[in-house]
């Protein structure tokens, strides 16, 4: 892999390669507490494989999932219209909606290196315009759908295992043990979210794009350090 290319896409490799390891991580550690378990009940244990592949790791996997997108879909969404004087995360209050094509450089404003669709001011303009709230709800939805599935086979087989009923799909939405995986996560990121944005009006690290200069006044909104 050319040096340059790594240089250049080093925060996405980075970050790549530490998702890999966290999820192999996860998926071992999953798999012992499984098999734990199984042993713990009299059960037979099952392969490495066999795990992953299972409605136990898929619903672990994909609770997080969800939560993370949906994270990064509000907070898109949200930094559009709202705002937080001083924060680093929010834009400058004059910024606030979707601002000018002016400003976005699209249409007969666009540069000579600009994407084809920016420069376009027909349906392709209007969905690229929106393609990253777009893909990030996809995801989300996809992510949601995959863990109430999941979650659902699981419980499914907890039941089975005790000689209970199982539910429908549907039931298993309106089911405590759902919601509290989906709220659990949800709180998590909506807390860290928050945090972030107050804690960057009066807290600084050097040399981060999160964070405004050093020596920036606290009310400075919507800068970079």
């Amino acid at each position: 892999m050319p040096l340059r290319f790594v240089r250049d896409n080093s925060l996405s490799i980075v970050f790549g390669l530490l998702f890999l390891a966290a999820l192999v991580g996860q998926s071992v550690a999953g798999y012992y507490e499984e098999n734990e378990i199984l042993t713990a009940h009299g059960e037979a244990s099952i392969s490495y494989g066999r795990y992953l592949v299972s409605s136990s790791f898929g619903v672990e996997m994909l609770e997080n999932w969800q939560s993370e997108y949906l994270q990064f879909t509000l907070f898109i969404l949200a930094t559009i219209w709202l705002f937080q004087r001083g924060s680093n995360e929010s834009k400058r209050e004059e910024d606030l909606g979707l601002e000018t094509d002016e400003q976005q450089r699209v249409g007969p404003h666009a540069g000579p290196n600009s994407p084809r669709w920016a420069r376009r001011k027909d349906w392709r303009h209007r969905l690229y315009a929106h393609s990253l709230l777009l893909v990030m709800l996809t995801i989300f939805v996809g992510s949601w759908f995959g863990q109430s599935v999941t979650g659902w086979t699981s419980y499914n087989d907890e039941q089975l295992h005790h000689d209970q009923p199982t539910v429908s799909w549907a039931s298993y939405l309106g089911k405590g043990e759902f919601w509290e995986r989906t709220l659990s996560n949800w709180q998590s990121e909506f807390l860290a979210v928050g945090s972030m944005a107050i804690f960057t009006v009066y807290l600084r690290q050097r040399g981060s794009p999160e964070s405004k200069p050093v020596g920036a006044p606290h009310n400075e909104t919507g800068s970079s350090g």
